[in-house]
Order: C-alpha cells, then structure tokens, then sequence
C-alpha cells in the first residue's frame, strides 16, 4: 500500500532536518549568523548613536536632508547584515559548500530590509499597507525564484484587440510600476524643493526657478520610465510626437505661454514670493506661490487669486514692495480758518511721529520724517494732508492710515481745533418787499 503525499512530504523534511543536524557547516552556518547579526547590531548601534544626524530626532522645521539621514539610521542593521550575509555566502561558494542556511537568512534580511524602508520612508498609511502587501509577496516570490513561473501564468492570461494583445501580466505591471512611480515622483518632488527652498546662500527668484525646473525635469523622467514600463517604442513616439505636437502647440498655446511667463518672471526677479502687487483691475494681495501654470495672490480679505503668470507680463503691474518695503502714504483731514496752522502743523507732526509703525526719529532723513502741509483752501476750512513713511502695506495688520485719523482727530480735539463742517449763510436782498408779501 503506498503512502499518501502529506506522509511522504513530511518523512522527506525529517530526513533532511536529521541531515541538516547531522552535518558540521550547519553548526558553523548558525555561528556564523549570530556573528553577523552581533557584528551588524553593534555597527548600526555605534553609527547611530555616534552621529548626530541619524541618533537625535529632528523637528518639523528641520532640514530636509537631516530627516533623511535619521530615517537612513533606522534601516543601518538591516542593511549591514544583509551585506554581510552576501559576503558570507560568496565565501561559501568559494570553499565548495552549500550555505543553504545563510542563504535562507538572506532572503528573510531582505524582506526585513523592504519592510524597514517602507516603515522609514513612507508616511502615508494607505501607500505604506499597499507597498506591504504587494512589494512583499512580490519580493518573496522572487526570492524563492517563483516570480518567473507566476510571470509565464499572467502572461497566458491575454486579450487580442486587433492587432494588439494585452496579457494580465501587462496591466499589472503598469499598475503596480506606475503607482510605484507616481509616488516616488510625488515624494521626490517634494524632498527635492524643500531642499531648494532651504539654501540660505539663494535669494528666493532663484529657488522658485531652480524649484520649477526641478519639478519639470523629474515630470519628464517620470513620464519617460512610465512609457517604458509600457513598453511603448520611445523612437516611435519620437516621430508620431513631432506630428501631435504640432496640434498641442496650436490648442495648449496658452499653457505653454503661461508656463514660460512664470521661467522668465523668476528669472528677471521682477517678482517674488512675498511682494505685494496691485493688477491693472485693481486685484491686490500678496503672492505666496508660484505655479507652473499660474500665481496665487493673498488678499487681506482671505482670499486666494489665481492669476495667468502671462497677465504679469502682458498687462500693467504695480510692485509695492519690489525693491523697497518702505512705503509713503497720506492722510487728509481739514481745520478751520481760524485755526493758527503753523502751530497746529508742529502738534501734527509730534503727535503722527509717535505712532510705532510711522518711521521716525533723528537719525531718520529729513525728507522721509512725517510731514503736514496745506493742500487747499476749501469752502469750509484749510485742507491739510500728513506724509508719512512706513515698513509693509497700510492695510490688514498694517493699517496705519485709520489710527493716525483717529489720533489727529483727538489732537486736534485735545487743542481745542474742531473739524469744519460745511456751513451756509443766506442773506435776505430785500426785507421790506418780503416782510410785505
């Protein structure tokens, strides 16, 4: 009577482990993977700690690359000893014996490893689940060099489509390999720009240009290794592109001339995150981004303008703070005729140079102190106007023009100076002819 396959599967594992035990490399196979792992967790324990950069957790204002290098601390062990157990296992092929058990070891430190990067470098929850639960079974399989046999059962799975085939094996390699890409695109734009971003040796036009052409060179790199994952002939799409792209030129004309706008906008730094602009239409804000595409104005109200990067270019634009933040603005009010001006002029100026955004002050030049003239003689009084200098825009947080209103109103008050009125006098021509009607 035969023996069934699960009695026989389970006499052959015993009569190989009884081998196994009976054999002197496996005993030095297990030492040698106790040194290897010592050896790899001191290393790791001693390059982590020795180092600034990979032993103390970083803030969130930190440098981009000293996150990195704490998040590379955290896969030192892995990494070592799966560099160790290569060496090893090379070492036991040149000595004529088979290190099965170090190379099972290796294929365990490997999914170790895969596992450690994902915990390091992928924050978000979702991709992080679906990196372990494909790249892992992926990653097993070809270790145990399954994957090609898997490969051969998709790739029998097909649908013809006139003359083109689509095998399953296909779509799950675009799939998996294109969100692969689509992510590590995403996350290396974003490393990459706040890299940029924090070189202090750069004035902020030169990293928002460094910034987009960073971002527009890794869209191409990615675009291209999405193809040829495709397996679209890039040759051919060299030609057949040279035809479409005639046709996109025509109809993404306003694309493309928005996105060459905001290259020579950054380049000739006649604008720059920060400044506060006012359009021909009278939108004003302050910009905060550039786009590929466009800029986004911040106005006091909340509100956030998306502005054609063209339109900066193509229509009248007012800088108020491109070259200098200081800034002059006026404040008019009116006294009466009676008032003694040039006394009331000196109060003016006194009373406008204490308010602590008003710049002011000795050592101040003369023509940027604040300033009370006449502007007119109106019906009802003297008008007169205050000059005055200050840092930023009078609007929002800044708004200087409103209190300065209110402290000459009270100075004025505080001095007996009333503000005029308009005031009419009628006079009777002829008294007796009215009084006899």
């Amino acid at each position: 009577m035969s023996s069934s396959p699960i009695v026989t599967t389970v006499t052959d594992f015993l009569h190989t482990a009884e081998h196994a035990l009976a054999d002197t490399s496996t005993y030095i196979q297990l030492a040698i993977l106790a040194t290897i792992y010592m050896i790899s967790y001191l290393a790791a324990y001693k390059i982590r700690h020795g180092i600034g950069l990979t032993h103390n957790e970083p803030d969130l204002t930190a440098h981009p690359v000293r996150k990195l290098a704490f998040r590379v601390g955290g896969i030192l062990f892995p990494l070592l000893a799966i560099v160790l157990l290569q060496i090893s296992t090379k070492a036991g092929e040149k000595l004529e014996y088979t290190p099965w058990l170090i190379e099972s070891a290796l294929a365990i430190a490997v999914l170790l490893f895969f596992n450690s990067l994902i915990r390091a470098f992928v924050m978000h929850k979702f991709v992080a689940s679906m990196f372990r639960w494909i790249g892992l079974p992926i990653l097993l399989l070809h270790l145990l060099d399954l994957l090609p046999a898997v490969i051969s059962a998709l790739e029998e799975v097909s649908l013809n489509v006139g003359n083109v085939s689509v095998s399953a094996y296909g779509v799950c390699r675009v799939l998996i390999f294109g969100s692969f890409l689509f992510w590590l695109g995403r996350a290396s734009n974003n490393f990459g720009k706040a890299v940029i971003r924090k070189q202090e040796s750069l004035d902020v036009p030169t990293k928002e240009v460094f910034s987009k052409l960073f971002e527009v060179g890794l869209f191409c790199i990615v675009v291209l290794l999405l193809l040829n994952v495709m397996g679209v002939n890039l040759t051919t799409l060299a030609v057949f592109g040279g035809a479409v792209g005639v046709g996109l030129g025509l109809g993404l004309q306003s694309i493309a001339s928005n996105f060459i706008s905001g290259i020579i906008i950054l380049l000739d730094r006649s604008l720059t995150v920060g400044d506060f602009v006012e359009l021909d239409d009278g939108q004003k804000g302050f910009v905060r981004e550039f786009r590929m595409r466009y800029a986004v104005l911040e106005t006091y109200d909340g509100k956030d303008i998306l502005v054609p990067n063209e339109k900066f270019i193509s229509s009248l634009m007012v800088n108020w703070t491109h070259k200098d933040p200081k800034q002059r603005y006026r404040v008019d009010f009116s006294v009466p005729y009676a008032t003694d001006i040039r006394s009331m002029v000196e109060l003016i100026k006194e009373a406008v140079a204490e308010h602590p955004q008003v710049i002011s002050g000795l050592d101040v030049p003369f023509e940027e102190r604040p300033d009370c003239e006449i502007d007119s003689f109106g019906d009802s009084g003297v008008n007169m106007f205050v000059e005055f200098w200050m840092l930023g825009i009078d609007d929002g947080k800044n708004r200087v023009g409103g209190d300065l209103l209110l402290i000459i109103f009270e100075t004025l008050r505080a001095n007996g100076i009333e503000i005029p009125f308009p005031q009419r006098e009628v006079r009777i021509l002829n008294p007796e002819q009215q009084n006899h009607k």
